[in-house]
């Protein structure tokens, strides 16, 4: 595992270790969230030092064989909720790192995350999807938006029965990404028809 310093570089992504970890320290300048994000890397971390991973095998959805059972075609078709993208970004990056996770004391969205990747937002290189119900924001999800067909999602969270899977799903019907990055197996992710495909054939996408 190595070890970064000031200089803007990574290992390449094959060094990581059993579990997908590649290296530790650096910062998380916007230069170099979008260096790790094109070699198909990405920060995860509860604490110092930033641990910087690249998994393989990699989670990941292609759009094609997103899966909508029939009670989620029952609520997208009832209407009750309204999807926007981008209308509230710092909101729905809040709203995830406050989101109660069964397995996890804390959170991994630090407010030096939240500050980073909104500035990847103010440049176009991070998209929020807001899920509101009355007017009132009830689910969303967040990621990097790399500008070459791939959507690099970062995290979801919900207050009402199936708000984000409304927003993750309308969102994916609506663009035209070739590849939707979701890093590490859930179970939530299989059950939309996320699969596994090797570290070397995500990168080729890249």
């Amino acid at each position: 595992m190595h070890q970064l310093t000031e200089a803007l570089w990574f290992p390449d992504p094959s060094e990581a270790n059993s579990e997908g970890l590649l290296a530790f320290g650096g910062d998380l300048s916007v230069s170099r969230l979008l260096l790790a994000y094109k070699m198909g890397i990405f920060p995860w971390y509860d604490q110092e030092p930033i641990l910087w991973w690249a998994p393989n095998p990699r989670f990941v959805l292609f759009p094609e064989k997103l899966k909508i059972s029939k009670s989620m075609r029952q609520v997208l078709r009832n209407g009750d909720f309204k999807v926007t993208v981008n209308k509230a970004f710092i909101e729905v990056i809040t709203a995830c790192s406050v989101q109660k996770r069964q397995g996890q004391d804390g959170t991994w969205i630090t407010q030096s995350m939240i500050e980073s990747y909104t500035k990847l937002h103010e440049l176009g290189f991070a998209k929020s999807v807001e899920v509101w119900q009355n007017n009132t924001l009830v689910g969303g999800l967040y990621g990097v938006d790399l500008n070459n067909g791939v959507f690099c999602g970062e995290s979801m969270f919900t207050t009402v029965s199936n708000a984000s899977k409304v927003g993750f799903i309308t969102f994916i019907k609506n663009t035209n990404y070739k590849l939707i990055d979701c890093q590490v197996y859930t179970n939530h992710l299989e059950s939309l028809g996320a699969e596994d495909i090797s570290r070397n054939q995500f990168l080729k996408f890249l």
